[in-house]
């Protein structure tokens, strides 16, 4: 009698109540745990509360580009304008207040604009009128860049108190970016796994011809996903605008690579289908972490991209390999082949 093949994401447990766990979380947290303990063995400043909290405001806009990117390879697309709409919101947020507090509110309403306009740009060049999603994103990622050396001219600006005490604060020794960015995982995993709409996002972003066999609006769905993501976009570059006192005009740059990392990390296809929201943002922690304790360690700042393509490398790896767990019963029950 063949043993039956079970997955860790479903074993059953006679008598006890069980909760189905991704796999891709179970990965990327124990992978994390690995991590922490190699750090507390070979680089233990790497994990003091000082250093925890001084890294830990840019885990959380990782994790907040993040979770836009997730959204769009889940419709089976790149969105490679993620750094022009993340440098276009620091520069919005830091250059039109003028260090004025009463003019952030509109410096954020008019990054919101220029998001949702980006989004809706990208969303039609590639569901409407099917341009390749990386042609169409670089495209309107030099649109952006044109408009961050509008309102910039290229220098930097220095940000408002009230965004600093907002963005680059603490609540009970916690930096506030940390508890934006729970709040969107929050969000987008609720949309995504608790609601008819997050549902058939997932579905069309699986099977685009089964979605649009079922009637499902398609074009609808994928071209949503670009702006959800410019969204988030935005919401990282105006954290970015409130953590750096003087932030350049380019801080988006470094965010493309570690944005696809952590999607691939949190266990997401780049073909598209089902998105892991939490395994992502856990994904950000995890890079972050690796990043800090290269640069304990004596890795120059320069060898970053090196880390993180080789944790995207690790990612593609990792979830590539078909793991499977043969459960047999404890009363010796053999497969065929060996009974032969």
């Amino acid at each position: 009698m063949n043993a039956s093949p079970m997955t860790p994401d479903a074993l059953p447990q006679p008598g006890v109540i069980t909760m189905p766990v991704a796999r891709s979380f179970v990965t990327v947290v124990i992978s994390t745990l690995f991590l922490l303990v190699v750090c507390a063995i070979f680089a233990p400043s790497s994990v003091s509360w000082g250093a925890l909290s001084g890294s830990l405001p840019f885990a959380a806009i990782i994790a907040i580009v993040g979770l836009g990117q997730l959204l769009v390879v889940q419709q089976g697309g790149f969105d490679l304008s993620l750094p022009g709409a993340v440098s276009l919101a620091v520069v919005v947020a830091t250059h039109y207040p003028q260090q004025n507090d009463a003019l952030l509110f509109q410096a954020v309403l008019l990054a919101i604009a220029f998001a949702l306009t980006a989004g809706f740009l990208n969303g039609v060049l590639v569901s409407f009128f099917r341009l390749n999603a990386i042609i169409a994103t670089i495209g309107t990622n030099a649109l952006l860049y044109g408009a961050v050396f509008a309102v910039s001219g290229g220098v930097p600006s220095i940000t408002t108190n009230l965004l600093a005490d907002i963005a680059g604060g603490e609540i009970l020794e916690i930096p506030n970016s940390i508890f934006f960015a729970l709040a969107a995982m929050a969000f987008v995993s609720f949309m995504l796994k608790k609601t008819v709409i997050g549902r058939r996002f997932e579905a069309i972003g699986a099977n685009p011809l089964a979605g649009r066999a079922a009637g499902l609006r398609v074009r609808i769905h994928r071209m949503m996903a670009y702006v959800y993501a410019q969204l988030l976009y935005c919401m990282a570059g105006v954290l970015i605008a409130g953590i750096t006192r003087e932030p350049t005009a380019f801080q988006g740059d470094s965010l493309l690579l570690p944005s696809v990392a952590v999607v691939v990390l949190g266990g997401t296809s780049l073909l598209g289908g089902r998105g892991y929201p939490i395994s992502t943002v856990v994904s950000a922690f995890f890079l972050n972490q690796l990043s800090q304790f290269a640069l304990t360690v004596g890795v120059p700042f320069s060898a970053q991209t090196i880390i993180q393509a080789l944790a995207l490398g690790f990612g593609i790896g990792v979830y590539s390999i078909r793991w499977t767990v043969n459960v047999r019963k404890s009363t010796g029950t053999k497969n065929v082949e060996e009974n032969k």
